[in-house]
């Protein structure tokens, strides 16, 4: 398994970011609607039996955080739409023109500005002309009925700008796990370890074969509101499923694991790498390929890459 089968990396493209927004917020105007996560610890990470070893998802270990804060809802369009009216704002896919869309999606116009090459192992990502958050499946779409739902193709570098624009920050690793597990110590899921409860879907995943056949059972076939389904119990909405989510941290297997106390009071993730953490899953995730809606799991891409599928939240320290 690698991390292309859930969010391919940028193939590349990387330039100098681009430079973030300064705008002076009032702490309190950042917190407002926020959830208030409160100090101490939990276990952090999964041994169960169909976690991905090369993921770095164990050992489960006791961490301790500091109170914090965090948005229950993930960044959505309109959200995003404010922050580039304000700013001016231009994201990695609309500097490069061109970002991942899901093959199923691709249609029209812009079926006819599919880039050459494929995602080595995971063909159904199309590099498509034109495709932003703007834009989600290229050339001829729009998000104008999709106001409340995430906003997507955004990078690590274009969250952390909207974050900074807020007064805010994109949460760590570990404050994203403690808040997204609701209280719940090791089960599967936010609400518990059963994927169904009584036959009720909780979470906007892949319902069918992938990655030609999806039936929808769910109610959704790409992205949902972002206050679909029912919040966890602390009051987060779309910790499993519907878009991946980025975080603060670098990517590593097993830093967590070697480094001893840095991993256990506030961790921040290792000091370099090449890939920043994504938490969460997304519409696109089955069970057959990548079970990685897990509360547990996590996966990574470069700081640039822009995918139909990955958006964010945002936190503040308390």
């Amino acid at each position: 398994m690698t991390s292309a089968c859930c969010s391919p990396s940028g193939g590349g493209r990387s330039s100098e970011a681009p430079a973030l927004p300064v705008r002076v917020v009032d702490p309190r105007e950042a917190a407002r609607g926020t959830v208030l996560v409160q100090a101490g610890p939990f276990r952090m990470g999964s041994d169960d039996p169909d976690v991905f070893p090369d993921d770095g998802e164990g050992p489960v270990r006791e961490v301790s955080l500091a109170a914090f804060r965090i948005d229950p809802k993930a960044v959505t369009n309109a959200q995003f739409a404010t922050f580039v009216k304000a700013t001016g704002y231009l994201t990695d896919a609309e500097r490069f023109n061109w970002s991942f869309v899901f093959h199923l999606f691709v249609q029209g116009e812009a079926a006819r500005r599919v880039l050459r090459g494929t995602v080595p192992g995971a063909p159904w990502w199309l590099p498509v002309e034109g495709a932003s958050w703007r834009a989600p499946e290229g050339p001829g779409s729009d998000v104008a009925k999709r106001a409340n739902h995430p906003v997507v193709h955004v990078s690590w570098n274009d969250a952390t700008a909207y974050a900074t624009w807020a007064g805010k920050r994109l949460p760590t690793e570990a404050e994203w796990e403690k808040a997204a597990r609701g209280g719940l110590d090791q089960a599967r899921f936010p609400w518990g370890d059963d994927f169904t409860p009584r036959g009720q879907h909780r979470c906007n995943t892949w319902q069918g074969e992938f990655p030609h056949t999806n039936t929808g059972a769910d109610g959704y076939l790409g992205t949902a509101p972002v206050t679909a389904f029912r919040p966890n119990g602390l009051g987060l909405y779309n910790t499993s499923g519907n878009v991946w989510e980025w975080c603060a941290d670098w990517f590593s297997p097993d830093w967590h694991a070697t480094e001893g106390p840095l991993t256990r009071t506030d961790p921040q993730g290792p000091p370099t790498g090449t890939n920043r953490v994504m938490r969460g899953g997304s519409y696109l995730c089955h069970e057959s390929y990548c079970n990685r809606y897990r509360v547990s799991a996590r996966t990574s891409s470069t700081p640039d890459s822009t995918t139909g599928h990955a958006g964010f939240r945002c936190a503040t320290d308390a």
